[in-house]
């Protein structure tokens, strides 16, 4: 709406404009003429106060640069440009060129001698032709100034919606969370003994530390996480193992061995676990219960790479700018948070960027993170 008002307001302007400025031409003309016949009529005027009438007529135009040139085009005089310079005579041949691209000479003849008037605009002229793309720059610059702005509050009024949203629901899980582990306490001391209950305790507890886990990553959106060196074989092996457990026996799953020589980067565990989580869950959904996700690791002298592939059912191209957009999903069910709190992970608690590298309609999907070296 901004643009098109603008728009609007340089359009008006710049026809507005084009027609006085064409007004102040015609009547820069009209006095080109009036000056050029005023010499024409100089020579041939005997009365003195006719003559003082042409001679102020020639000594009025004070504002109209022009060059007055014989029939061979050479340069006889000029008048309204500099007279102190070292190379004039170049100047004048310059100044000359301009006026005949500028405008059309007027023919001055008298006693059959021809001379030709050269002139061009007034500065008054030249000013009022270029407002209009003046204005242009100003108003696009308002307008890209007033998009910065409103773009930045957006974010901020976004950033503040993501924050309040994770603190509450870290905030939300603390309660059932604490009765759980007391309950867990309560449990395993009347299980003692019981070793099949003590099993199933077990189970339980590692639930309950999931659950923690997760009001932990809830707790860091928002506050700047603690970033430290951490070998990113060992970090993809835990989370491909874990969504392995809980994955269809049909979906094979290939990471880097973490025998091989470590390839550190600089993250907050909980916060990237998550990050390889929601992929890897995308993956799972987009397989449908069959196929290959793989996990890729590599580095060049600036950038960790790392690479989640999966050869599902892919992305349609028209929605490749949107899937890191709140509310994009596939699901039936869902908010379609996981990509978009993904992506503000990766960009702004480890200044990564994370960008579909490929897609192709049932052959799968390639997201590529880069992590930098240096925070």
């Amino acid at each position: 709406m901004l643009v098109l008002a603008g728009l609007t307001i340089v359009l008006i302007s710049l026809v507005y404009t084009n027609q006085i400025a064409r007004q102040i031409a015609k009547e820069e003309r009209a006095k080109a003429q009036l000056w050029a016949d005023a010499i024409n009529a100089a020579s041939a005027i005997d009365d003195p106060k006719g003559l003082a009438f042409v001679s102020n007529i020639i000594i009025a135009n004070n504002t109209i640069p022009a060059i007055l040139t014989d029939e061979l085009g050479n340069i006889q005089s000029d008048i309204n440009l500099p007279d102190k310079l070292e190379d004039k005579d170049i100047y004048l041949q310059k100044q000359l060129e301009i006026m005949k691209q500028a405008n059309e000479p007027i023919k001055i003849e008298n006693y059959g001698v021809i001379n030709y008037l050269y002139y061009k605009n007034t500065r008054l002229l030249t000013l009022l032709q270029y407002f209009p793309f003046i204005q242009l720059g100003l108003i696009s610059a308002f307008l890209l100034v007033g998009y910065w702005a409103f773009s930045s509050a957006r974010r901020a009024e976004q950033n503040q919606v993501w924050v309040g949203m994770s603190k509450e629901t870290a905030h939300q899980l603390g309660t059932p969370i604490s009765s759980m582990v007391a309950w867990h306490e309560h449990l395993k001391m009347s299980a003692e003994g019981n070793d099949y209950q003590q099993g199933i305790l077990k189970e339980f507890r590692k639930d309950i530390g999931r659950l923690e886990l997760i009001a932990e990553r809830f707790s860091k959106i928002g506050s700047k996480p603690t970033l430290e060196p951490v070998n990113i074989y060992e970090t993809l092996e835990s989370i491909f193992k874990y969504m392995k457990r809980r994955a269809p026996k049909s979906v094979e799953f290939n990471y880097p061995d973490t025998s091989q020589a470590p390839m550190e980067a600089r993250i907050n565990p909980p916060l990237f676990d998550w990050v390889l989580e929601n992929l890897l869950k995308n993956a799972l959904d987009a397989l449908d219960g069959k196929g290959t996700i793989s996990g890729d690791v590599f580095e060049d002298e600036k950038y960790t790479y790392i690479d989640i592939s999966d050869t599902g059912k892919g992305i349609p191209p028209n929605k490749l700018r949107t899937v890191f957009q709140p509310g994009y999903t596939t699901k039936k069910r869902g908010w379609g948070l996981g990509l978009s709190l993904t992506k503000r992970i990766v960009e702004n608690y480890h200044s990564g960027r994370i960008f579909v590298k490929e897609s192709a309609l049932n052959q799968g999907t390639t997201f590529r993170i880069q992590l930098p070296k240096k925070v």
